[in-house]
């Protein structure tokens, strides 16, 4: 195909599609320019006319990822469940995108639809009575602790297959079962609890709930 048609047939839009759906299918490691471009039937040439290179395409990605958030919350709410709205749109997001979730707290400053998330974030916290710079810290905190609900174990990667995933908590439980009830009864005791996966809608539920109350608690306006 000449260097014009793919051109035209190439959107940026496209493109980044592409990407998110590669990096959801086989993680960041696998999101590559060549497979991009094998993925989307183009010469690894034709992407370099939207993307100079891999740190551009990955901002497009987080952007996209922002983009996806939904910021437009009840207006009528009491601004703690306004903030557990916005905030619960954010995971659930980046639940259905967990590996390009990895690259938000690098890439966030560059995303443009950041900023509405961001906006909408601090509005609601300044009803709540907390100055501009621990709104900001609690936004960022935020951010962290719906990365981390997301990811969960670092062990786990999008590639594996369910019967590999469940081998590890497996060997995990074991390990934990086998300690000395001595020293570590209640480890003991919560093992199949700390050796299961966190990607449960119970336990990011639990997660969003507790980070909330927190926040709720420190407010000056309660």
């Amino acid at each position: 195909m000449a260097a014009d048609e793919e051109r035209a047939r190439l959107s940026r839009e496209t493109v980044v599609d592409g990407a998110l759906a590669l990096a959801d299918e086989e993680g960041l490691e696998g999101l590559t320019i060549r497979r991009l471009a094998q993925r989307l039937g183009v010469t690894p040439m034709a992407l370099y006319w939207h993307f100079k290179n891999k740190d551009e395409l990955h901002v497009a990605l987080v952007d996209r990822v922002w983009s996806l958030v939904d910021t437009k919350v009840d207006p009528e709410a009491p601004w703690y469940d306004r903030l557990h709205a916005l905030m619960a749109s954010a995971v659930s997001v980046l639940r259905a995108h967990p590996s390009a979730a990895r690259l938000l707290m690098a890439a966030w400053i560059d995303a443009p639809h950041c900023y509405d998330s961001m906006e909408a974030g601090l509005a609601i916290l300044a009803e709540g009575g907390f100055k501009p710079e621990t709104a900001a810290a609690i936004c960022k905190y935020g951010l962290r602790t719906g990365i981390t609900l997301v990811i969960g174990d670092a062990q786990v990667k999008p590639t594996m297959t369910g019967e590999e995933v469940a081998e590890i908590r497996r060997h995990k439980r074991i390990m934990l079962e086998t300690m000395s009830p001595e020293r570590y009864g209640h480890v003991i005791a919560a093992a199949p609890a700390l050796s299961a996966g966190q990607d449960s809608d119970a336990e990011i539920a639990l997660g969003i709930d507790i980070f909330i109350a927190g926040v709720r608690a420190l407010a000056p306006n309660g």
